[in-house]
C-alpha cells in the first residue's frame, strides 16, 4: 500500500477509538455487576496477588481480561467504572485495524478487484457499528473474541502467504488467547482449514502449521491445566441455557435461527444494554450491503468468500443453540468481523457499477457523503437513541453507583451499612449486585471494609440488627 493508503487506515483507526473513548468517563452510565465482579478479581489480584487464569465467580470466566483490567487499575489508581471498561476500548479499536489488514491480505490472496477498497469499507462498517461500539464500551470480556481472531487469522495468512515463522508465532499466539476470551471462540480457530486448499502445495506449508499449532497450544496451556483439573468450569453454565434443555428444542432451535438471522435487519437484541432495543444490529445501508455480499460469496466463492461465509456460520452455532435472550447481540459477537467484511465486498460490487457510470469525482463524492452519513449515524445512534435513553442506567445499575458515591462522600469515621437484598448469582456472600457498590468505595476486602467502616449484611441480619441500626448511615441495594 502506498502512504496514501496508510493514512486513510490511520484515519479510519482513529475515528474508531474516538467513539470508542469520547465521553468514556459517563456513558455508560453506572457498572453493571457483572462488570463488578471482574473489578473483584482484579482487586484479588492486585493486593492478595491471587492472579488467575480462570475465576469460578458468576458462572465461571476465563481470567484473562480480569487480569489486563488488573494492570490498567494499577497503572490509573482510580476506581472507576472507566478504568475497567477502557481495556474494551482498545481491544475494540484494534479489531478495526485488524480486519483492514485481513481483508486486504485476503484480497491479494483471492485476487478480487479493488482490495483496498474493501478492507477500507470493511473497516469502516466496523468502526461505525453501533453493535461493535457499545460492546468497546463495556467491561465484557468478550470483546477480546474478535480482537484475537482476526489478528490470528491475519498473521495465519500473512505467515502462509510470506513463510514468516515470526507471524506464525504471532497467529498461534493470538488464537491460544483467544481461548481466554469466550466461550463461543473455541471452535473458531478451525477456520484455519479454509487456508489448507491454497497453501498446502507450497514449501513449508507443514513448518508454518506446526508452528502456529504449538505456539497456540502453549498459550493454552496454563487454562487447558485448569480445565483438566476442574472439568466443570469447562463448559460453565453453557448446560443451563441449551437450546437443548428446553421442553421443545427442535421448535426453539428453528425459532432462535430465524430470530438470530432477522436481528442484522430486521429486529435485534431488546436488552438495553447490548443495544436500542429491538433495533436492527446493523444500520440499514450496511445491511443491504450485507445481503449483496453474501449472496456475490455464494457465487464467487474465493478464499475471501469462504472464509468469511465459513466464520459467520461457526459464529452462528454457539448463539442459536443457546436459548436465552436470543437474538442476543453478545453471545453473537463473533459474527461482526465476517458481517462487516461481507458487507464491504458488497459495497465494493456497488463501487464498481458506479465507477462504470459516474465519472470518478462524482464516485468519490459518493463515497464521502455515504461515509459521512454511516459517522453520523454512529454518532447519533450511540450517544443520543442509545445514551440518552431513561433506560439504559436501569441496564448498568447506575443506582448502585449512586449509593457508592453517597458512601464515599461520607466521613470515614463514621459507620456506613449496606443491606444487599437484590437477588442473583453469589459471589463470596453476596449477591454479586453488591460488587457495583464494593468496587466504587473500594471496600471488596474485608480489611479494607474495616478500615472505612462500611458493613455490608445480607436481609437476614438486618433484620435481627434493624432496631440497633435505627439513625444510622443505612443503604440498600435492591
Amino acid at each position: 500500500m502506498s502512504s496514501r493508503h496508510w493514512y486513510v487506515v490511520g484515519a479510519i483507526v482513529l475515528l474508531a477509538f474516538g467513539l470508542r473513548i469520547w465521553h468514556i468517563t459517563t456513558l455508560p452510565p453506572g457498572l453493571y455487576p457483572d462488570e463488578a465482579v471482574n473489578s473483584g478479581n482484579a482487586i484479588e489480584a492486585l493486593k492478595l496477588g491471587h492472579w488467575k487464569v480462570f475465576y469460578p465467580e458468576n458462572n465461571g470466566r476465563e481470567g484473562l481480561f480480569m487480569n489486563i483490567q488488573a494492570g490498567f487499575l494499577k497503572v490509573i489508581g482510580q476506581n472507576e467504572p472507566w478504568v475497567l471498561r477502557l481495556p474494551s476500548t482498545i481491544f475494540g479499536t484494534l479489531t478495526v485495524l485488524g480486519l483492514f489488514l485481513l481483508v486486504y491480505e485476503l484480497g491479494f490472496v483471492s485476487k478480487l478487484p479493488n482490495r483496498f477498497w474493501l478492507a477500507t469499507f470493511s473497516a469502516f462498517f466496523l468502526a461505525t457499528s453501533v453493535w461493535h461500539i457499545i460492546f468497546s464500551r463495556i467491561g465484557f470480556r468478550a470483546i477480546m473474541a474478535p480482537f484475537f481472531l482476526t489478528w490470528g487469522l491475519y498473521f495465519a495468512l500473512l505467515a502462509f502467504r510470506r513463510r514468516w515463522l515470526s507471524a506464525a508465532a504471532a497467529s498461534g499466539l493470538s488464537l491460544g488467547l483467544g481461548f481466554y476470551s469466550y466461550i463461543a471462540f473455541r471452535i473458531m480457530p478451525a477456520l484455519l482449514l479454509f487456508y489448507v486448499p491454497s497453501f498446502w502445495k507450497r514449501k513449508d506449508f507443514w513448518h508454518i502449521a506446526i508452528a502456529i499449532f504449538i505456539v497456540a497450544v502453549v498459550a493454552f496451556l496454563p487454562l487447558g491445566y485448569y480445565f483438566l483439573t476442574h472439568p466443570s468450569d469447562f463448559l460453565g453454565r453453557t448446560g443451563q441455557v441449551s437450546v437443548f434443555s428446553s421442553a421443545s428444542p427442535v421448535r426453539d432451535l428453528a425459532k432462535n435461527i430465524g430470530l438470530t438471522l432477522l436481528m442484522f435487519n430486521w429486529r435485534g437484541d431488546g436488552n438495553w444494554r447490548h443495544n436500542i432495543a429491538g433495533a436492527p444490529e446493523i444500520f440499514w445501508p450496511v445491511g443491504i450491503l450485507l445481503i449483496i455480499g453474501a449472496a456475490l460469496a455464494l457465487k464467487r466463492r474465493s478464499l475471501f468468500d469462504w472464509l468469511m461465509l465459513g466464520w459467520l456460520a461457526l459464529a452462528f452455532f454457539p448463539v442459536v443453540l443457546s436459548n436465552e435472550g436470543i437474538p442476543h447481540a453478545l453471545r453473537s459477537i463473533l459474527m461482526l468481523p465476517p458481517v462487516m467484511a461481507l458487507a464491504g465486498s458488497g459495497a465494493v460490487l456497488i463501487y464498481q457499477w458506479l465507477t462504470r457510470h459516474w465519472s470518478l469525482a462524482r464516485v468519490k463524492l459518493a463515497i464521502v457523503i455515504f461515509f459521512a452519513a454511516l459517522l453520523y449515524q454512529a454518532w447519533y445512534g450511540y450517544f443520543i437513541q442509545w445514551g440518552q435513553n431513561p433506560n439504559v442506567p436501569g441496564a448498568f445499575a447506575a443506582n448502585y453507583v449512586s449509593i457508592a458515591r453517597q458512601i464515599n462522600a461520607l466521613p470515614q469515621n463514621e459507620e456506613k451499612y449496606v443491606v444487599v437484598r437484590a437477588g442473583g448469582v453469589m459471589a463470596r456472600g453476596f449477591p454479586v449486585a453488591a460488587e457495583t457498590v464494593m468496587f466504587i468505595t473500594d471496600t471488596f476486602l474485608p480489611e479494607d471494609q474495616k478500615a472505612k467502616r462500611v458493613e455490608y449484611l445480607l436481609p437476614a441480619d438486618y433484620e435481627a440488627r434493624k432496631s440497633s441500626l435505627a439513625g444510622r448511615h443505612v443503604f440498600f441495594i435492591d
